[in-house]
């Protein structure tokens, strides 16, 4: 199948369901906001593919998985949690104009969501199709990351619909990452009075940091970088603790071991001073080995797509990891994830709802 032998997709019908999912917010760990997200996702799902979407709950809230039955094939692979705070929408509303589509969660990913429902309805035949959409992505896939890995070892491809790389370009590779927390505790003493008594965690903590930034290799994509910082009390008192937040992101497993291992063994510089690190890089490198075989698919069915590794994780990583081959990028063509910015463009979206169906049937069918 070429993709222009696939069914028809209508870009209106896009918009409304697209419109329907940003006007109901959904930040992570905010239960009841998920809740009445997960439901909206499902409708959508039931409305345009039949049958039904089935809501998985958890202590993150519920997941939506749709299956159109048969031997398992391809997973479709998803997120309806989103950054930004209830009451965002009210700031920034849901907006199509000048061929964009704004609002929050619009490129991060709900667009991509659409994209890929409806172009599974464009699909007569959907058999061994299955969709996952999660409600924790945002926060590190905790309660989701088993039934991910479940489903992807039962369909044997994966197909995520995070939004694009840069000019619409697919992801083919993804960094792996994660956060480290460096805890100091020192003593506390007046800072006048008997400055040398006490043990000062924030000089602890300023050796900790130049220690940590250290352990980069930006040559071969590692990067470690201190983030989020914070000590004492009152101005005429000696730090008695502190915290340092790291973000590391690495490009292979080895650099994921050896950063993993050289925070374990981060020592204190000054005596009694004493050091708990929490963390580690929970997302596995994405290699473009686990993409080759279907990016390869997209590019004969869509002249001239690029593919880009990239720094960001996502779900796929885990996929990948498994060994199951993964594609990603598949969703909106815009930019501004997490950001006032955000947009999708429209004139793209039914190019990528029959990106999705020509996958799909090319999968099913090698």
């Amino acid at each position: 199948m070429t993709m222009r032998e696939s069914g028809h997709v209508s870009v209106d019908a896009m918009i409304e369901d697209l419109r329907a999912l940003v006007e109901v917010e959904s930040p992570s760990r905010d239960l009841d906001a998920l809740t009445a997200s997960a439901k909206v996702v499902a409708a959508v799902i039931e409305t345009r593919l039949g049958g039904e979407a089935v809501l998985v709950d958890t202590e993150a809230g519920p997941h939506v998985h749709w299956s159109a039955g048969g031997d398992p094939k391809v997973l479709i692979l998803g997120h309806h949690d989103t950054v930004f705070p209830l009451g965002t929408l009210e700031r920034r509303p849901f907006l199509v104009k000048d061929g964009h589509a704004t609002g929050p969660g619009v490129f991060d990913m709900l667009g991509g969501l659409v994209q890929a429902i409806h172009g599974l309805a464009a699909l007569d035949d959907r058999s061994g199709v299955e969709i996952l959409v999660t409600a924790d992505e945002e926060v590190g896939s905790h309660s989701s990351r088993a039934l991910i890995e479940e489903r992807a070892l039962a369909c044997g491809a994966v197909l995520v619909f995070e939004g694009s790389a840069d000019g619409g370009a697919l992801k083919t590779g993804r960094k792996g990452c994660g956060t480290f927390q460096v805890s100091i505790a020192g003593r506390a003493s007046h800072a006048g009075l008997e400055p040398t008594a006490g043990v000062n965690a924030l000089i602890e903590a300023a050796h900790q940091v130049l220690d940590i930034a250290a352990l980069g290799r930006p040559e071969i994509g590692t990067t470690v970088t201190p983030t989020v910082a914070s000590a004492g009390t009152l101005d005429n008192v000696v730090p008695a603790e502190a915290t340092v937040t790291v973000d590391v992101r690495v490009e292979s497993g080895a650099e994921k071991e050896r950063v993993e291992s050289a925070f374990a063994a981060l020592a204190p510089h000054l005596d009694e001073a004493r050091i708990t690190v929490e963390g580690s890089i929970g997302r596995p490198p994405m290699p473009e080995s686990a993409s080759a075989e279907l990016f390869a698919v997209a590019e004969r069915l869509l002249h001239g797509l690029e593919g880009r590794s990239v720094g960001g994780g996502s779900d796929g990583n885990f996929t990948a990891a498994l060994g199951v081959p993964t594609l990603d990028g598949l969703g909106a063509v815009g930019g501004g994830a997490h950001a006032d910015h955000e947009y999708l463009v429209v004139g793209a979206m039914t190019e990528r709802a029959h990106l999705v169906a020509g996958l799909v049937d090319a999968i099913r069918n090698r």
